[in-house]
């Protein structure tokens, strides 16, 4: 069986939730701070990138990081061309922690238009792709934010995600689709209404063998996604904390039947660098648990 195959039975058979490590140029100064490191601390994005590196490897080599309960982890591009222990990342996730590497491809989000927010070009992507497959990267990570309940806002905001969904595919990679719904989107439940009714017809548009995973906002209505976990073109729907804190994400996600985590300010939450490797390794062991948790129902 191929690493990828590997991976795919990984995906669709067994536990864990997966853990977004791929906050980029904009978020990783905030990423930085929450865990304790002020800007001050670096003299240009080199450093900074190498302070954020740091603190991923510092999750990923953690005991209490392990595949029993992550079944994968998305990161950044710099995050995939650095080294864990002088093994490449991706390869260091799969070979010694049995988690299944993911690769965030977007390039950040163009400006609001009816109500939602497009990605912007992915220049480069088929280069991106490539380098990413020769990783054992299995899978792709794109986002897409929902702020108002705008139905052709919404409707282009699927289409694109799933014209370079297929884009993905052909690479031979599996691409997890984001069109985030902001949890202060003023009509969350109308906009989720609107998102599950489009994603579907895309699905339905899908051929017979391929498969995505979907990465949505919890919804307002408990297992109102269950139609798309559901779906036979669907590998795995994940879901985004989105801002909530941990506590609530979590309780939310245990009423959604079948979603299982994404998480990436929630995980990290109450990590910080001045912790001893006992207190941090502690406190990582603590979030990981409550999140698989939640995620098991």
């Amino acid at each position: 069986m191929s690493t990828f195959d590997e991976q795919k039975q990984r995906v669709r058979t067994e536990g864990g939730f997966i853990a977004a490590l791929d906050q980029s140029g904009g978020s990783t100064p905030k990423a930085l701070k929450q865990y304790g490191v002020e800007e001050g601390a670096w003299q240009d994005d080199d450093q900074m990138f190498d302070l954020v590196h740091a603190m991923r490897a510092r999750l990923i080599t953690s005991p209490a990081f392990d595949g029993k309960r992550i079944m994968g982890a998305i990161l950044f591009e710099g995050t995939m061309d650095r080294d864990i222990e002088g093994t490449p990342t991706a390869s260091y996730l799969w070979k010694k922690k049995r988690v299944v590497p993911f690769l965030k491809v977007d390039k950040g989000l163009a400006d609001e238009k009816d109500g939602v927010q497009l990605m912007k070009p992915i220049p480069g992507l088929d280069e991106l792709l490539d380098r990413a497959r020769a990783k054992e990267v299995f899978g792709t990570k794109m986002r897409s934010v929902v702020k108002q309940a705008n139905p052709k806002g919404i409707r282009d905001v699927v289409r694109q995600q799933f014209e370079i969904g297929k884009q993905i595919l052909a690479k031979g990679l599996i691409p997890i689709i984001e069109p985030e719904v902001d949890i202060k989107c003023p009509n969350k439940a109308e906009a989720e209404e609107i998102l599950r009714k489009e994603i579907l017809a895309e699905l339905d548009r899908l051929d017979a063998d391929q498969r995505v995973m979907l990465k949505l906002t919890l919804p307002e209505k408990d297992d109102f996604y269950q139609p798309l976990i559901d779906h036979p073109r669907v590998l795995k729907v994940v879901a985004l904390s989105g801002g909530y804190p941990r506590d609530a994400a979590n309780a939310r996600l245990a009423r959604n039947h079948g979603m299982v985590a994404s998480f990436s300010r929630a995980l990290v939450e109450g990590l910080f660098a001045q912790q001893s490797a006992k207190e941090f390794d502690s406190a990582l062991d603590g979030s990981i648990e409550s999140i698989f948790r939640a995620s098991m129902t």
